[in-house]
């Protein structure tokens, strides 16, 4: 099994260098069908570009081929690399983002129960310290230690996609050819 805390600490001086806050680092597929997900995004408009996702991809292969030749490979096995944008529905992996995206509805997913309740569904309510506040529809607001938070994305809604200006497609209608 990778080490996700190891890899992230190889990964993030690569995603700083290009300007970019990391938004999460995983490994999924098992042994079928192995891949590194690196999610990334854009300070100022929590979105990536493909440019972005080449750059980062490519800054984070170098440093995976140097350690492999020098036999400290961080991965043992084979995998696929995948960079992306968090997107839309994105998880929510730092407490800030809990406090950016207050307003909004999502899902949360908890270690262990708490007032019976392991998934609490509602608006993100605040944020004070290491504490989140989740509004959970049907119910009320429920205040956990973020350190209980297993898994949590927001949900596509309307007012999420009004709050998410999509970046500036300039050009898009434009052909560009190139003599190969």
């Amino acid at each position: 099994m990778a080490d996700i805390a190891a890899i992230t600490a190889l990964i993030e001086p690569e995603a700083t260098a290009l300007g970019l806050d990391l938004v999460r680092v995983k490994m999924f597929g098992g042994t079928s069908d192995p891949t590194l997900q690196v999610m990334a995004e854009r300070p100022d408009t929590r979105q990536l570009t493909i440019d972005d996702c080449a750059d980062l991809s490519r800054r984070i292969s170098d440093v995976f081929d140097a350690l492999e030749e020098a036999g400290k490979d961080p991965i043992a096995h084979a995998y696929r690399l995948e960079v992306s944008s968090p997107g839309i529905d994105r998880p929510l992996t730092r407490i800030k983002d809990f406090a950016d995206w207050q307003g909004h509805e999502a899902r949360v997913t908890l270690t262990e129960k708490v007032d019976g309740r392991k998934q609490l569904n509602g608006i993100l309510a605040g944020v004070a310290g290491d504490q989140v506040t989740v509004d959970v529809r049907k119910h009320e607001a429920m205040t956990v230690p973020f350190a209980l938070i297993s898994d949590a994305k927001l949900v596509i809604t309307d007012a999420l996609i009004a709050a998410t200006a999509p970046l500036s497609s300039a050009g898009a209608d434009k052909i560009i050819e190139v003599e190969g």
